[in-house]
């Protein structure tokens, strides 16, 4: 292992903190980061290697051999109905002062760190949408059972005390700025590191307001590729399709939409610790196809079922040790898997239902397991579900009478569920039936599985559904051979080496990039396992992409039908290869590519790819530009 990389897990340094210059250069500060693990090499030599709770006894024992006590299922009931925030008409600096409306520059006079210019701000960003967000410090409950746990979490003035995880409600065509506030305890000792890097995964948006990992940010902390500290950070969102320039039409390419999207902390090599801890939240985007609005008269819309039918799930796996404390192994690569599900934050919560259609939206929020849901009634007979978007985007058709549902890390699937056909009192169930022992990757599936959730159908609608499932979604922008020909090939294997999760053989170092690419470009990525059993599900940062091959072994498999649409995390199983094609549009910057067992990624399976702005040759008309 590398140790220089563990120490700077193991402490809170920041290379800009040891000198006291907040305006190093990328040389400077990979030289100060030596120098600090020199300073500090005797005292995080006697750390140990597990910790629990800041305010929890220190243990050092291996995580496998931890157990979370029992809990008495199905004693909780998840809200009837998810509630987005609601936008602000004013902001705040970091003295709680209103300050005037954002600009395209920060705003160091008022507490913001030190970002690059929001690109495009004139031209996209006119009157946004607001939202205020701070990043605290909260205790909750995961279950009756249990005691109450530290959690860190985006809130927002009208978040509910009920509520683990922020919604937003976004539309295309109106730009959003998010301010996230970073008001962690600056003095926590433990897991987690008390500054925040938002990644909203996978928005089309300027890269500044990605969330690279190396713009992590605090009063008190700057990052490695920020310019200088602060308490807040301006995120704009533009919400334009890709293909902004392509198209000529203010908006970009509609076939490029997505629906379900997440946003998580993304801090360079503390991700997983700061999401374990509960930093996550969906960003819902509608159109005018999806549009959020099932009686939405226009001949377009789909008419998908919508709010208040219309319910996000979130699944992550935690451990808790025998006083109910969460655990986590912040230093082995192999990090900890949990043995508790929670669903939005409760461990076999209950939802109640009535009797129509639901859109279901499920997300992995991992940071390491793996799902393969089923939903069966009180007897175990199986039922089915139509499938509607994998990865926040919608499929060209709906796959209908789905009896299973696989999700790596960081996946997301739509599902309709018709409950009409079941009688009020009805109880089903969401059973996990795949097994995982390990942070590998899952085994088999299992003949039972696990209970995780509750679907109680407990009351007629109050109105007639009108909602529906029409059998043409959103069409897919058509590959053509001439594209596909002339796209550069690039290979990243994703394998360990030195005891190390590392891509093309390295680990990652956000201060150099391991591809430069013209804006508009398109390229083929060759996506390799080589990582002996494990199991890899990779994210690609900024643009979906189109999975144009599997092999397993080098022999050609099938394409499930759920992923021929367009992706943005791609599950490398074992042995296994996908090439993916992508074309790289609209904005420049730096951003990453990762394994979102994100365990894996803060120990090195991570590399940075730049956009430069080279404008290529325009792509012909057949090849789906019009």
């Amino acid at each position: 292992m590398n140790i220089s990389r563990l120490l700077y897990r193991g402490t809170s340094l920041v290379a800009s903190n040891a000198t006291g210059d907040s305006h190093q250069q990328p040389e400077q500060l990979a030289n100060t980061h030596r120098r600090s693990f020199l300073k500090w090499s005797a005292a995080a030599s006697a750390l140990p290697l597990l910790l629990a709770e800041s305010d929890s006894q220190a243990k050092d024992s291996d995580t496998s051999e931890i157990t979370s006590p029992r809990t008495t299922p199905w004693k909780e009931f998840l809200p009837n109905q998810m509630s987005p925030l609601n936008p602000v008409s004013v902001l705040h600096g970091a003295d709680g002062v209103q300050v005037a409306p954002p600009s395209a520059t920060a705003d160091a006079e008022h507490g913001e760190c030190g970002r690059k210019p929001h690109q495009r701000y004139d031209e996209l960003g006119v009157n946004p949408t607001m939202y205020e967000i701070n990043v605290v410090e909260r205790p909750w409950k995961a279950h009756p059972d249990l005691p109450e746990i530290k959690v860190w979490s985006y809130r927002a003035a009208d978040s509910t005390p009920d509520s683990f995880s922020p919604i937003i409600f976004a539309r295309y065509g109106q730009p959003v700025l998010c301010r996230f506030h970073c008001k962690l305890p600056k003095d926590h000792v433990g897991v987690g590191v008390p500054y925040i890097s938002v990644h909203l995964h996978n928005l089309h948006c300027p890269s500044e307001s990605d969330g690279f990992p190396g713009d992590f940010f605090s009063a008190q902390k700057q990052g490695l590729t920020m310019d200088y500290k602060g308490e807040y950070k301006d995120h704009f969102y533009p919400n334009v399709y890709a293909g902004l320039d392509e198209m000529q039409n203010g908006i970009g390419d509609y076939r490029e939409a997505l629906g379900t999207l997440w946003f998580h902390d993304h801090t360079w090599q503390a991700t997983s610790q700061n999401v374990v801890r509960g930093m996550f939240g969906f960003y819902v985007i509608f159109d005018h196809l999806d549009s959020g609005n099932e009686k939405d008269p226009s001949p377009e819309a789909l008419r998908l079922p919508s709010f208040p039918y219309d319910y996000m799930l979130s699944f992550n796996d935690m451990r808790f040790d025998s006083k109910g404390q969460l655990v986590f192994d912040r230093f082995s690569p192999d990090g900890t898997l949990g043995d508790k599900t929670l669903v939005n934050g409760k461990i076999e919560p209950v939802l109640r239902v009535a009797r129509r259609k639901y859109r279901l939206r499920l997300l992995n929020a991992g940071p390491s397991r793996f799902y393969e849901f089923y939903l069966h009634d009180s007897k175990g007979k199986a039922q089915t579900f139509t499938y509607i978007a994998n990865d926040g985007n919608l499929l060209p058709a709906p796959i209908r009478n789905m009896g299973k549902v696989h999700l790596g890390v960081a996946e997301r699937a739509d599902l309709v569920v018709d409950f009409s056909k079941y009688p009020v009192g009805t109880e089903l169930f969401l059973t996990n039936r795949l097994i995982q022992e390990t942070t590998k990757g899952p085994d088999k599936v299992d003949g039972s599985g696990t209970k995780v959730l509750k679907l109680l159908v407990d009351r007629d609608p109050p109105e007639q559904d009108l909602s529906q499932v029409p059998d043409v979604l959103r069409p897919l922008r058509p590959l053509c051979d001439e594209e596909i020909e002339r796209a550069k090939v690039r290979r990243w294997v994703f394998d360990r080496k030195g005891g190390e999760w590392a891509v093309n053989g390295k680990p990652e170092n956000i201060l150099d990039t391991s591809a430069k690419i013209d804006k508009g470009e398109c390229e083929i990525w060759e996506l390799v396992n080589e990582s002996g059993g494990w199991q890899h599900p990779v994210h690609i940062h900024f643009e979906e992409g189109r999975i144009l091959s599997k092999t397993v072994n080098g022999v050609p498999v099938a394409i499930p039908e759920h992923e021929r649409g367009r992706k943005d995390v791609y599950v490398l199983g074992k042995n296994e290869a996908v090439r993916v094609f992508l074309r790289f549009r609209d904005f420049t910057g730096k951003y990453v590519m990762h394994c979102h067992n994100v365990i894996h990624e803060d120990h090195g399976m991570m590399m940075r790819w730049d956009i430069e702005d080279d404008t290529p040759p325009e792509a012909p008309a057949e090849c789906g530009v019009s």
